[in-house]
């Protein structure tokens, strides 16, 4: 009997471990699609002491959490993109929702390669464009 105690245990441990997996993989692959303008998202600002929402952005944002500072950068065409930067402070806060659901793998996570980011482009400046 205990055998089969222990060994249910292990079975059950084992399960929720598995189940708990998935999940971080499917919330890194959901990060790594939004990071990359694929999903739809609403992030609120919202005042705690007038109740009251501040501002609302809606689009294909990143999200980066500075501490004091949120940054939203958002894809508005198909190289056109916006940056805007918000302070949080003890009665402001955010909430950040995806508006509709993404389909990604909880078997395999994700990675991203673009060679265009590894060899960027170069704006040469030289003391000659100066002398104009």
């Amino acid at each position: 009997m205990k055998k089969t105690i222990t060994a249910f245990a292990i079975v059950t441990a084992t399960a929720i471990a598995g189940c708990s997996d998935d999940a971080r993989i499917a919330s890194r692959n959901l990060s790594k699609a939004a990071d990359n303008f694929e999903i739809e998202r609403r992030v609120v600002f919202y005042n705690g002491i007038t109740n009251q929402y501040i501002l609302e952005v809606t689009g294909r944002c990143s999200i980066t959490d500075e501490g004091n500072q949120l940054e939203l950068t958002c894809k508005t065409g198909p190289s056109s993109y916006k940056k805007h930067f918000l302070g949080l402070s003890d009665n402001v806060t955010y909430f950040a929702e995806q508006l509709d659901a993404a389909d990604v793998s909880v078997y395999h996570y994700r990675v991203t390669f673009k060679p265009e980011a590894i060899i960027p482009a170069i704006d040469l400046r030289t003391s000659l464009d100066d002398q104009g």
